[in-house]
């Protein structure tokens, strides 16, 4: 079976964004300070226009930086800290070097003004200074972003859930002909589309219906969410193990395998806790 996609979470490049854009007119305010203070007039926009070049840069960085903390995680081994302290310098200068190039092509290409960057070394230790808070702060921001939006979301209060009897039973059409499935046959269900897909033993049966729905309907007791576009029957599993990125991969009675998505991990070791 193929392994499902990796889901894509739109609210990470939003916050980020958010985040990004107050820091570039909180900056820019810091930087008219600083010139007004040593005696140098300077535009709103130009202090505006210096500190988007340097988030755009690190905007572009971002991703790397998530993909070295998928990769290197800190809690799971700590001597991998010496490859984020290590990273630091590749950060920096691709940093620096970023923001010098959109600076020369704003000011000088398409503004016309004059703008200094010398990149000296004396330039490339300062800002390798400046980056040393950066790469901490964006590192900090990009897990305490993660373990937030990893958090399972509560279960309504049991007063507002409504009490309707549990189906023991679907009854799926197939070539003409209404079939009985036992739910507690079905080994695992997935969402195509507007239907989803009952999987019992080697036979597929497809009924109308969201995952979302069935997902209410059954035995919470007996079948768990373990990823956006799947539903799992606890008792049809067989063993669980550890996959890539803080995934996990399932295995059911029938011999299929199917993610367990670290965002719905809870979920399932509430009802089979896993055991290192």
């Amino acid at each position: 079976m193929s392994s499902p996609a990796r889901s894509f979470d739109g609210r990470v490049p939003a916050i980020w964004a958010a985040l990004l854009t107050v820091s570039v007119f909180a900056h820019a305010h810091v930087e008219i300070a600083n010139e007004t203070a040593r005696g140098v007039r300077m535009s709103y926009g130009t202090a505006l226009a210096i500190q988007v070049s340097s988030h755009l840069v690190v905007a572009a960085l971002l991703p790397a930086i998530y993909w070295l903390h998928r990769r290197f995680p800190i809690p799971a081994r700590p001597r991998n800290l010496l490859i984020h302290i290590a990273a630091v310098i590749p950060f920096s200068i691709a940093h620096t070097l970023g923001m010098a190039a959109l600076r020369l092509l704003w000011f000088g290409g398409i503004v016309g003004e004059p703008h200094s960057f010398p990149l000296t070394a004396d330039r490339m230790l300062y800002e390798f200074a400046k980056d040393i808070v950066a790469y901490g702060l964006l590192s900090a921001g990009s897990v305490a972003l993660r373990h937030y939006l990893a958090r399972p979301v509560p279960a309504p209060p049991a007063a507002e859930v409504a009490q309707a009897p549990l189906p023991e039973r679907f009854a799926v059409r197939r070539k003409g002909r209404e079939i009985m499935v036992e739910v507690a046959d079905i080994d695992w269900i997935e969402a195509s589309g507007n239907y989803a897909v009952l999987h019992v033993g080697d036979e597929t049966f497809e009924i109308r219906s969201s995952l979302t729905r069935l997902e209410g309907e059954l035995d919470p007791k007996r079948f768990v969410r373990v990823h956006k576009s799947h539903l799992v029957n606890i008792a049809r599993v067989v063993e669980v193990t550890p996959w890539v990125n803080g995934d996990w991969r399932i295995r059911l009675q029938g011999g299929a395998e199917v993610n367990l998505s670290r965002r719905y991990r809870q979920r399932f070791e509430a009802l089979a806790p896993v055991r290192a």
